[in-house]
């Protein structure tokens, strides 16, 4: 949808940003362990590949996590995009529920319209409002967006959030139950230059 602003449009917002102060992993505000969140497709901080994005598939792509802490009971996936011109980030994907030794997510594992993902774990909406993995589509001219890959370990006591959470009933939930968490950070853009860097480094501890 973002991907229909006009460039002088996107250059105009282009000071209008969420903010990385106002990613989930931020808000928790807790004092958690650490947890080593790759991707094999890209490393931390350097560009996506456009088949994850409105300009290719709009697949999601692969995740790999170090192993959670004793105590899990959950592992929590939320992706938001910290330079949407928006109040608050935008939200590419929720997945809740997922096995404490899960692991890894595969590539295109998060489904849309009710499908869960690829292993049948509940999936939360978007900030659109639907199920599934939003493809990436910032503004043309607005600069580059940090989409950000945060998973989170979940603890015992925990909320229950229902079969499609969104973000607020999520956060709210695992508050003061996060044991630990990882974050990867890929970025895209559009009329920018588009340098493609090593894969399969994630966020330093």
């Amino acid at each position: 949808m973002l991907e229909h602003i006009p460039t002088w449009l996107g250059h105009a917002m282009s000071g209008l940003r969420a903010g990385i102060d106002k990613l989930a992993i931020v808000q928790l505000g807790e004092n958690f362990d650490t947890l080593n969140l790759t991707s094999p497709a890209f490393a931390h901080e350097a560009r996506l590949p456009p088949r994850f994005t409105a300009d290719g598939e709009g697949i999601s792509p692969p995740l790999v996590w170090s192993e959670p802490p004793a105590g899990t009971e959950r592992m929590v996936l939320i992706v938001e995009d910290a330079d949407a011109p928006t109040p608050q980030p935008l939200v590419h994907a929720i997945i809740w529920g997922l096995e404490a030794d899960a692991g890894n997510l595969a590539e295109g594992a998060i489904a849309a319209d009710g499908e869960g993902d690829a292993n049948g774990h509940d999936v939360g909406r978007n900030s659109y409002l639907r199920e599934g993995w939003l493809p990436p589509d910032p503004p043309s001219g607005h600069g580059e967006h940090r989409y950000a890959f945060q998973v989170f370990a979940i603890g015992a006591g925990a909320g229950e959030v229902g079969a499609t959470p969104g973000r607020s009933a999520v956060i709210e939930a695992i508050t003061g139950h996060v044991l630990a968490a990882g974050l990867l950070i890929g970025t895209y853009s559009r009329e920018e230059e588009a340098p493609v860097g090593p894969v399969g480094v994630g966020a330093p501890a």
